[in-house]
């Protein structure tokens, strides 16, 4: 795919095609590197993917199992 560089204030930048960053979760911020005269241009990953998840979930690791018997601690 060709693209062409366009002026964006006092830089130059590449229109990504939304179907490309469909492809990709549509990411918010991206690695770039040049390797061997190539822009390589590397989709990063935000790393909280997943915690709203995890926290929904996480009271069920808080509870106290009720198949415990509390009563074995009232002797002590």
């Amino acid at each position: 795919m060709q693209v062409s560089l366009i002026d964006i204030g006092t830089s130059k930048g590449i229109r990504i095609p939304s179907a490309i960053l469909k492809t990709l979760d549509r990411p918010d911020k991206f690695d770039l590197r040049v390797e061997n005269h190539r822009i390589i241009l590397e989709a990063l990953n935000n790393p909280r993917d997943g915690w709203e998840a995890k926290f929904k979930n996480a009271h069920n690791d808080l509870l106290i199992d009720d198949t415990i018997d509390l009563g074995q601690w009232d002797d002590l």
